[in-house]
């Protein structure tokens, strides 16, 4: 039944959606289904295939917020530590309170940042736009550390930490939940309390220890050809290859961006979405502890805050450590269990992982807009329905 209701639906949606995807359901280590449908590039009918790469975008995240409660089991960082402690930049911060597109109105933050805020997306800090004068430098500080060339003697996530440190929080520490750089900033953190580059300590303490082979920031030149053509939606319904974003095969050539860097495959990422399903070990392999996964998937937002998940909230998920976490199936008209957590990428790439149920979920395709609104849901819903 499982195979062929998804089946169904995914040859579905490449007739007028994505030009290809490809999903793996896995539970108690055991494959139940694995598929791909339609091509990685149309102009050269290359087809997704396993060994296909894909942007992860904001699934970088997940990998990023494991690797720093590490740290925590380790008892090198505190979730309640000021973050200052680590990255002595972010001492005194200062708050704009004014919001404007044009001017700042500012004044000094009665809160630290806590790393647990950073985890949480209620640091203050902001991703760059033009709606705010915060959002726009922000945006000016990536510009300058994209343009970075030569010996720099630091890593440009060490020198963006220290810019975005001296733009004002866009609010008070603890008190809001906004989308943002927090988890590059967490990459930072790591780079410094780890004493390696944050590319490192990723491939030593996850990637070596799962066997996530094809998973990199920069991808090496032998295995570009296997990148997937990342394709834009327009009006008419008609897939256009997007060059833009993806310049040198790195969807964010700033630095390591424990935000969005990451490019994985199906299978490597079903390993990292696997290990924490089966409460962070795999094939003898342990990555983070039971406990810390079970804090990790709890709801850490304060009600008042559920409205700025937008339409995670509208799907009855709150917000963990780094991770949307069911709370509310009725709310979301879910089938799936209270508990279940997981992130999406900017490409419409998917993560659910259920560790009462040992069940993991990975969702590839390269599309904007991502229509991850009417894939997800449905996905997750056939998965659950057919167990």
């Amino acid at each position: 039944m499982l195979v062929k209701r998804l089946n169904h639906f995914l040859e579905s949606i490449i007739k007028d959606g994505p030009a290809g995807v490809a999903l793996s359901v896995i539970k108690d280590n055991r494959l139940l289904y694995e598929n791909y449908f339609g091509y990685a590039d149309i102009d050269t009918k290359t087809k997704i295939e396993k060994d296909t790469i894909y942007r992860i975008y904001s699934m970088t995240k997940i990998v990023t917020c494991v690797a720093a409660l590490q740290l925590v089991e380790e008892g090198k960082i505190l979730l309640n530590d000021p973050l200052s402690d680590y990255l002595p930049e972010f001492k005194e911060m200062s708050v704009d309170i004014g919001g404007n597109r044009d001017s700042l109105n500012v004044i000094k933050a009665t809160q630290p940042i806590r790393i647990k805020d950073l985890f949480k997306m209620t640091s203050g800090l902001t991703y760059g736009g033009n709606q705010t004068e915060v959002e726009r430098l922000t945006s000016k500080a990536m510009e300058e550390v994209r343009n970075l060339s030569g010996d720099l003697h630091t890593t440009k996530l060490r020198i963006f930490s220290r810019k975005i440190a001296e733009i004002p929080l866009a609010f008070e520490p603890g008190t809001d939940w906004r989308y943002g750089i927090s988890h590059d900033i967490l990459g930072a953190l790591i780079e410094v309390v780890s004493g390696m580059t944050f590319s490192e300590y990723l491939q030593k303490n996850i990637f070596d220890q799962l066997g996530m082979h094809d998973t990199h920031f920069q991808l090496p030149e032998e295995k570009k050809e296997r990148l997937a053509t990342l394709y834009n939606m327009n009006e008419q319904g008609h897939l256009i290859k997007n060059t833009v974003i993806d310049h040198a095969s790195e969807p964010v050539p700033l630095f390591e961006s424990g935000g969005a860097g990451l490019h994985s495959t199906l299978g490597d990422y079903q390993k990292f979405a696997q290990c924490l399903a089966q409460n962070g070990t795999l094939d003898g392999k342990t990555i983070l502890n039971k406990h810390t996964i079970q804090l990790m998937a709890q709801n850490h937002l304060h009600p008042s805050l559920f409205h700025q998940l937008g339409w995670n909230d509208d799907n009855g998920y709150g917000y963990g450590l780094g991770v949307k976490v069911m709370i509310d199936q009725v709310k979301g008209g879910s089938i799936s269990n209270i508990g279940e957590f997981g992130w999406s990428g900017l490409a419409g790439t998917y993560c659910l992982i259920d560790p009462k149920t040992n069940l993991s979920i990975v969702y590839m395709q390269q599309m904007f807009p991502h229509n991850e609104t009417i894939y997800q849901p449905r996905i997750r819903n056939i998965v659950y329905g057919s167990l």
